[in-house]
């Protein structure tokens, strides 16, 4: 009688919980099932037929004014048109938004201040004389 096939490694293998399943050892790289194959070889017909598209508009002889890659186009729209759908506040972006929006308004009172009350003290003690400004 002929006994069965030792379990594969990734059977035998099991991640503890300090240390993750290693890439070569998880079962969804290798034993696809026939859904799952069928579905990757959908998306790799899908991305061919793109490419081919995408190179028979680029060597073209008489190509059209903008050569239009829909990948392309949707990563320039995630990168710039949808920023606030991903941003998460957090403490360290608060901060930061605190300190570029409000640091330098008051690093400008403070050296405004600085200045105003140097000159009135030098106003008081008569070392210093107003000139005349009509808009100052």
């Amino acid at each position: 009688m002929a006994s069965a096939p030792p379990p594969s490694a990734a059977k035998v293998y099991g991640p503890n919980r300090f240390v993750s399943l290693p890439a070569e050892l998880d079962p969804d790289t290798y034993d696809a099932s026939r859904e799952k194959r069928r579905a990757e070889a959908e998306r790799l017909a899908i991305r061919s037929r793109l490419k081919r598209q995408y190179l028979l508009q680029l060597n073209n002889p008489n190509p059209p004014a903008v050569i239009e890659n829909p990948a392309l186009i949707r990563w320039v729209y995630a990168k710039s048109e949808n920023v606030y759908p991903t941003f998460r506040p957090t403490p360290k972006t608060s901060f930061l938004g605190a300190a570029f929006a409000l640091g330098p308004l008051l690093f400008w009172m403070l050296v405004l201040k600085a200045d105003r009350d140097r000159k009135a003290k030098r106003i008081q003690e008569g070392k210093y004389k107003r000139p005349f400004s009509v808009f100052f």
